[in-house]
């Protein structure tokens, strides 16, 4: 990382917090050169607070942290964007974000970790974890019996049934990218490669 601006905002840079997984945006708030540090040294998010005048870790009293996977700064090197893995809900009003824009998009990735984990955990009660067990075969059966039930949904005109054939599909692909050692992102990798020639 360059060396970051802080004369321009008069010792503060404004700093755009993202989830890591999802890339929702998650909240924003302002850091002096000694919030980064910390930052960087602890792996937490710290800010600087306008109102209480001092350093503020976020979650420090909630245990709501914000731990820190990547952090870029922008082309003018005086803004950051970081990336983080939150703990809980990162408004002090309950939500995920504090832009009210909790929506589904990027919860692929999100249960793409949940399959992961269930899997990486071994946990013994878990249907993802059962299949996964069972072998590339049963997993890739799935996938074809979920594939082939979309089809006749498809042909239908129920969209519920529809939707639900296609999230069955997605999320027995997931088990299976996990069996193949794939991931969401490689799949995505080979389509941006496709899309750019």
């Amino acid at each position: 990382m360059n060396q970051i601006d802080f004369i321009k905002g008069n010792g503060l840079i404004p700093v755009v917090i993202q989830d890591n997984t999802t890339l929702q945006v998650l909240m924003v708030g302002f850091m002096n050169e000694e919030a980064l540090a910390q930052t960087t040294k602890e792996g937490k998010v710290t800010f600087f607070s306008r109102s209480k005048n001092r350093l503020w870790t976020k979650g420090e009293t909630s245990g709501n942290f914000l731990y820190v996977k990547e952090i870029k700064a922008d082309c003018d090197n005086d803004t950051l964007l970081i990336k983080v893995d939150p703990v809980g809900p990162v408004c002090h009003k309950g939500t995920n974000s504090c832009f009210n824009n909790d929506s589904p998009k990027g919860f692929l990735y999100k249960l793409e970790q949940i399959v992961n984990q269930r899997i990486d955990d071994d946990v013994k009660d878990s249907y993802t974890n059962k299949i996964f067990r069972k072998g590339i075969n049963k997993a890739a059966q799935k996938v074809g019996e979920e594939a082939v039930e979309l089809i006749i949904e498809a042909k239908d005109d129920n969209g519920d049934l529809f939707i639900n054939e296609a999230a069955d599909l997605l999320y027995h692909l997931l088990i299976l990218l996990k069996a193949k050692g794939v991931t969401i992102e490689d799949v995505e990798d080979c389509l941006l490669k496709r899309n750019n020639k």
